[in-house]
């Protein structure tokens, strides 16, 4: 089997995680001698292969804030003499569960080519009006708002917060739109090049780095936090917060204006209650350009 080195991927590491250096290496199929090509294999970039459970295996420290690895078991308390590793382990215990909603950014006009004229269409204004309705209909009491910074995104985000007031918005050029890893199976319509997913993919690992993750230890009640961002960034998140090979993100479809609903219990486990809903949308309203 002849073997070529594809990708190398740079990924900074936020929220407890250090940096660290990607690589991608695909395995290209020889042709045997009755013509019949091997499978392709595809193996997993360093962070989502090294120190972790075989396939299939949860890690319950995918976030590194297990609590029994954030306590030093030598370290005895000077203080007070306390050695009682229990009441550090619960010292470092998440207490509330954390609900993401991460919006997918409504219809814009593609054919601009620079990223203040890609604004959205009319009926990308009306899809984040439906979005904004639907979640002011939940009846939840929704902490903040993070956005990307392009223009689709912040327009997407003031209709929407309109429905929402109250809610603080927070922009980061973090969860812009990218090329966030080559997807397997690949595809002949889009075909980022290699230097493409060294940036998008460092930047977007960050973003799943620094956003999701387990409550802190001090948040006492429940949080409902919005995310409004892009497709690609959106499926990426969802593939490595669900352990799932993140080569996998282009397997999935997310429409304009979707609800993606994910769920990080204080024990670090993720539940994914929607994927791109819109069932929200008349039918006449809903795309996914």
């Amino acid at each position: 089997m002849a073997f070529r080195q594809a990708l190398q991927l740079a990924a900074c590491g936020l929220a407890g995680g250090s940096a660290a250096v990607l690589f991608s290496a695909v395995a290209v199929g020889k042709p045997r001698a009755g013509g019949d090509a091997e499978p392709r294999v595809v193996e997993q970039p360093a962070w989502a292969g090294a120190g972790r459970p075989g396939p299939g295996v949860w890690d319950p420290n995918w976030d590194r804030r297990e609590p029994l690895s954030l306590v030093n078991l030598r370290k005895r308390n000077l203080d007070s003499g306390d050695d009682d590793v229990t009441s550090r382990i619960d010292h470092c215990k998440a207490k509330a569960t954390r609900h993401i909603f991460l919006i997918r950014h409504s219809q814009y006009h593609v054919d601009a080519s620079r990223d203040k004229d890609r604004t959205l269409t009319p009926l990308g204004r009306e899809q984040a009006e439906l979005t904004g309705l639907r979640l002011a209909s939940l009846g939840l009491k929704f902490n903040k708002i993070v956005h990307s910074s392009m223009t689709r995104a912040v327009e997407t985000t003031d209709i929407i917060s309109k429905h929402l007031p109250g809610v603080s918005t927070v922009s980061t050029d973090l969860l812009r739109e990218g090329a966030p890893i080559e997807p397997d199976p690949p595809v002949s319509h889009w075909k980022p090049e290699a230097v493409q997913y060294y940036e998008d993919g460092a930047r977007i690992e960050a973003a799943f780095r620094n956003y999701i993750h387990r409550a802190d230890a001090k948040q006492q009640e429940d949080s409902y936090e919005i995310f409004i961002c892009h497709a690609n960034v959106i499926r990426y998140i969802v593939c490595r917060a669900l352990q799932f090979p993140p080569e996998g993100w282009l397997r999935l479809s997310l429409n304009n204006g979707s609800i993606t609903h994910l769920v990080v219990r204080p024990d670090g486990r993720v539940a994914l209650r929607a994927l791109g809903d819109t069932g929200f949308m008349p039918p006449d309203k809903i795309s996914r350009s």
